[in-house]
């Protein structure tokens, strides 16, 4: 196969996938390829978009790659799309989900231990849009399940790994918009405390 053709099919395969496509899944494709050449080839129309300032860009997210608007045209996209509805998560479930991200893997006394609130409802919620899962069990009487955060999360956020989640100081800036100053310290106080022991 060409470069040309090589760099076409990628692009293909790329726009058609609905989830962020692996290297290795692109290797099944076309023949075991060594996958130094399949990314490469990435990268190489990668550059092509950003050069040409195309509308489209390739982002490596969760694990794979995945094709997305150009981040500054994003005004245009709301424009076109301000009719959709986007479901957002609550602020108890973007809390819960702050301290399963930093903390994981552990229990949901754990959690509601920091939060100092029930958190049955949001668990199942997060559970059902696949942004936590059990993990495996803790060495501590009972054996309580432990919860870690998914790929579904690394997409949903746009993450490569949990490696690109905020500092804790950026976090602050990133909330501070949209959350009150006494709850982004609450936030802060419930990921830096440190993790209690189940009984």
């Amino acid at each position: 196969m060409s470069e040309d053709n090589l760099k076409s099919v990628i692009e293909a395969l790329l726009f058609a996938s609905e989830k962020p496509m692996t290297i290795e899944q692109a290797r099944k494709v076309l023949d075991n390829l060594d996958a130094t050449k399949v990314r490469q080839v990435i990268e190489e129309i990668q550059a092509d978009y950003a050069a040409a300032n195309r509308g489209i860009r390739i982002v490596e997210v969760a694990g794979g790659f995945q094709m997305i608007t150009a981040p500054g045209f994003a005004s245009f996209l709301k424009k076109l799309f301000k009719e959709r509805h986007v479901e957002r998560l609550s602020k108890p479930a973007l809390e819960t989900l702050a301290i399963i991200a930093y903390k994981q893997p552990l229990t949901k006394q754990e959690i509601e231990s920091l939060r100092n609130v029930n958190v049955d409802g949001v668990m199942k919620n997060l559970l059902d849009k696949d942004l936590i899962r059990i993990s495996g069990r803790k060495k501590a009487p009972g054996r309580p399940y432990v919860f870690g955060t998914t790929r579904q999360f690394l997409e949903y956020f746009g993450l490569k790994s949990l490696e690109e989640l905020p500092k804790m100081e950026e976090f602050s800036t990133l909330v501070a918009n949209t959350t009150g100053e006494s709850e982004i310290e609450k936030i802060e106080e419930d990921i830096n405390e440190p993790q209690k022991t189940a009984q």
